[in-house]
């Protein structure tokens, strides 16, 4: 048994409405921590999650079907490192009142991203879990869809993928049309998704498919609109 399993109780998550937090997620329940709560940066001026682009409406129907409150940090466009930091850290110093010890991250393979958050967390205390961590990829997405998650493309990389991509349903016919080189759970930044629906939700996230737009000379983003 994998020392996590054992020595954490209560537990936030670091939570971004995709499939990799999402299955981290998944991993605690299973082992029966207490999640206290979902934590998550949007970005101000757009209302939307950052990065993934998800209106702050389906984040917050989202953590409902979920069973957790989720916190919303809000920065504005290009907030700097320093601002993200203070703000986290503020956050989670509030739950360490509360006995929180320990945030779960849904990071795989990215060093230098562990090494960031290990770091930040290090500062106050605390530290992270990671239940994903240096598990094939493959494999991951292939068992995230066979227990039944249902997720959508909301961001790609064209310099990675085409627009096509963007707005696909994440499953087995997308892995398989990946181009060589692009990893089957996006893990290098070459697409991003959301979660609506799936074992850990009590119902379905109901949206449609607006316009896919080009942003910042570089990503593909499908706006999905709640219903």
């Amino acid at each position: 048994m994998v020392w996590w399993l054992t020595m954490i109780e209560k537990v936030v998550v670091g939570w971004s409405g995709g499939k990799d937090s999402a299955l981290a997620l998944y991993e605690v329940l299973k082992a029966r921590m207490d999640v206290v709560g979902l934590l998550t940066t949007v970005t101000q001026e757009y209302d939307r999650v950052s990065i993934h682009g998800i209106r702050r409406i389906l984040l917050e129907q989202q953590a409902k079907s979920l069973g957790f409150p989720v916190e919303e940090m809000l920065l504005p466009t290009g907030a700097a490192d320093k601002d993200y930091e203070k703000e986290l850290l503020t956050r989670l110093q509030r739950h360490q009142t509360q006995g929180v010890t320990t945030v779960v991250f849904g990071d795989i393979f990215l060093e230098d991203v562990k090494k960031f958050r290990d770091t930040l967390l290090a500062k106050i205390g605390m530290h992270g879990i990671y239940p994903l961590w240096k598990r094939d990829t493959s494999f991951l997405a292939e068992h995230f869809i066979d227990l039944g998650f249902k997720a959508v493309v909301t961001v790609v990389d064209s310099t990675v993928l085409g627009k096509e991509f963007s707005g696909r349903e994440y499953n087995k016919q997308f892995l398989a049309d990946l181009p060589e080189g692009v990893d089957p759970c996006g893990e290098n930044g070459e697409f991003h998704t959301f979660v609506y629906n799936g074992p850990i939700l009590t119902k379905p996230i109901a949206f449609a498919k607006g316009e896919t737009v080009f942003r910042e000379n570089r990503f593909w983003h499908t706006d999905l609109i709640p219903k």
